[in-house]
C-alpha cells in the first residue's frame, strides 16, 4: 500500500465500468451543483459535511465533484476517517454518462 494509497484516483472511464457494480459513489458539490445533474448511484454529501459521512469501511468509497479538486480533498478527510477512498480524476467536466437531475 505504501505512498500510493495518499492519493489513489480513477479516471471517469473507469469509473463507467465500476458502476456496473454497487458502489459507494459521493458527490461533494453543493446540493444546487447536484439538482443541475448527477450520476444516479451518487450521494450528495457537500465537501463541507463530509466528515458526516457514514459509510461502509471495508468497500472503497468513490468521490467526484466538479473538476476533482474538491473530490482530492474529501478523499484525503475520507482517508483520515479510515475510508478507502478514491478520487475521481477531472469531475463531472469530464463525465459523458448518463446524469439525472437531483431530487
Amino acid at each position: 500500500m505504501g505512498l500510493f494509497q495518499l492519493s489513489q484516483s480513477i479516471t471517469v472511464k473507469d469509473l463507467q465500468d465500476k458502476l456496473k457494480e454497487n458502489i459507494q459513489l459521493i458527490d461533494v458539490r453543493t446540493p444546487a451543483e447536484y439538482r443541475g445533474g448527477h450520476i444516479k448511484q451518487a450521494e450528495n454529501i457537500p465537501l463541507h459535511r463530509i466528515s458526516t459521512y457514514n459509510g461502509d469501511k471495508q468497500a472503497p468509497v468513490y468521490v467526484i465533484c466538479q473538476s476533482g479538486m474538491r473530490s482530492k480533498q474529501a478523499t484525503k478527510e475520507l482517508k483520515n476517517l479510515g475510508y478507502q477512498a478514491i478520487n475521481i480524476r477531472g469531475g463531472m467536466n469530464q463525465w459523458f454518462g448518463e446524469k439525472i437531475g437531483g431530487r
